[in-house]
């Protein structure tokens, strides 16, 4: 079975304050980025391909922490991480810190392809986006009303939830195709107002995002800090691999448990060897997305839709 899941960053907006015309918007940019990846597999593409085709979409969707729409660093501009993964081969790219990158996921994936590296950062980064003609935008690009704002808003001390602030936002897509490949894919402008040259965990392998033929795919959206500290997409991975659990109760233990426990709010999006797909996450929402070969569809942002 084929199967994709996709993701938009877990900690929206809370469900009193989602207007319908918002989660209308949503909705439909979930629903682009899932249908075109799913095209892919249901073509007989790569599960590579189908997670940098639905993830460069979401990157070009201004309503999504990635790409254009990023949130803003302290200093007003936007840096942005990205990594991907290949199951069948375990090979990996990551980049972070670049500046200029319209679609991050594509040089990630550069990185893999075509380096012997796994992951590059800041200018470097970009020095070698020029020798695989990734496509460069100017800074301003990716900046949105929406996001001057809430960084405004972080700066003068708004003490209001940081999901509605900075929605905890990535992000990402897991898949299999129809060669039984699996592959994951994340991306993420951060969190809002970040200084110091900050990287969470979506560009880190392990943390953000994991895959292996043998176990699973995982893409990470949350407090990135805290999927660093607990691995946490090669912590599911593992337990499906040599703890003999189900995608499901692997991914319940590590979200609504372990994280939880340590006050970790975010999410998972995971399909396994099989084509099972899990979407776990403790926050009150996650933007998310899934179909697959047996005719399952389904575009959700809070629990109960």
């Amino acid at each position: 079975m084929h199967a994709i899941a996709i993701h938009g960053g877990a900690g929206t907006l809370p469900r009193a304050e989602m207007k319908p015309d918002q989660e209308a918007a949503y909705r439909a940019g979930l629903a682009t980025a899932l249908d075109a990846g799913y095209a892919v597999l249901e073509g007989g593409g790569t599960s590579l391909d189908a997670v940098t085709a639905a993830v460069r979409i979401l990157e070009d969707d201004p309503l999504f922490n990635a790409g254009r729409g990023a949130v803003l660093t302290h200093e007003g501009t936007v840096e942005l991480d990205a990594s991907i993964m290949d199951g069948r081969t375990l090979a990996a790219g990551a980049i972070a810190g670049v500046a200029h990158i319209r679609n991050p996921i594509e040089l990630a994936r550069a990185v893999m392809e075509h380096s012997p590296h796994v992951m590059l950062i800041g200018a470097g980064a970009e020095e070698f986006a020029h020798t695989r003609n990734i496509a460069f935008v100017a800074n301003d690009y990716f900046k949105t009303g929406t996001r001057k704002a809430q960084l405004r808003r972080v700066l003068v001390g708004d003490t209001r939830p940081a999901n509605e602030l900075s929605a905890l936002g990535t992000v990402g897509a897991v898949a299999r195709d129809q060669a039984g490949n699996l592959a994951a894919a994340t991306s993420t402008g951060g969190m809002t107002g970040k200084r110091y040259g900050r990287v969470g965990d979506s560009p880190i392998i392990g943390a953000g995002t994991y895959a292996d033929n043998g176990s699973c795919a995982v893409s990470a959206t949350g407090h990135g800090e805290y999927f660093i500290r607990t691995v946490v997409a090669h912590d599911i991975c593992a337990r499906v691999a040599y703890g003999g659990a189900t995608l499901q109760e692997a991914a319940d233990a590590v979200v609504m448990q372990r994280l939880a426990t340590m006050g970790g709010e975010g999410g998972i999006i995971a399909v396994d060897a099989n084509g099972q797909i899990v979407m776990s996450f403790n926050s009150e929402g996650m933007f998310r997305g899934a179909r697959a070969s047996d005719g399952k569809r389904e575009v959700s942002i809070y629990r109960d839709r």
